[in-house]
């Protein structure tokens, strides 16, 4: 029964009426029997004071009512552009992941085809296309390429070369 009032906000709204009338109809008599105090007022006059004030509380009802649905309405629309933003950021940042993946991956072949580099460890990180390389180098001029071959690589945008020329 609760999904059916959580998919359909139109049961929501009769279920309010209705309590919101079964309230007002057990308010009558209590309203009318304040009024019976006042014994200068005939009973039509007493019913019509008891009226307008049950009127009055049924406004102040509906006042209410309409304004919780209004700020529960608010709340849902945040909460859905707030996901809508979360999902957005998610779906960059795994953009952002692969396509570094693939240039650490790209980096490393290159790197592997230089015949003097091809034969040490030479650590790649990328991070949203700024390419880090760390290890050892046997030669300055080794360590040059190693910058040469990362920057050639699509999707790069700057080389971190923390390459160390290794003492001969």
């Amino acid at each position: 029964m609760s999904s059916n009032y959580q998919s359909n906000p139109a049961l929501w709204k009769t279920k309010i009426r209705a309590l919101t009338g079964v309230s007002l109809l057990a308010t009558l008599p209590i309203l009318m029997a304040c009024e019976s105090a006042d014994s200068s007022k005939t009973v039509g006059q007493k019913l019509d004071t008891a009226v307008a004030k049950t009127e009055q509380a049924a406004t102040d009802v509906k006042d209410a009512t309409k304004a919780s649905i209004e700020s529960a309405t608010t709340a849902l629309r945040d909460g859905a552009a707030q996901a809508k933003v979360a999902a957005q950021t998610a779906t960059d940042s795994m953009s952002f992941d692969a396509q570094d993946a693939s240039i650490t991956a790209s980096v490393s072949a290159g790197l592997i085809k230089d015949p003097d580099l091809s034969a040490i460890k030479i650590d790649v990180d990328t991070k949203k296309g700024v390419v880090s390389l760390y290890g050892p180098a046997p030669s300055q001029a080794a360590l040059e390429r190693a910058t040469v071959i990362a920057k050639a690589v699509k999707g790069v945008s700057t080389v971190e070369n923390k390459l160390t020329v290794k003492p001969s």
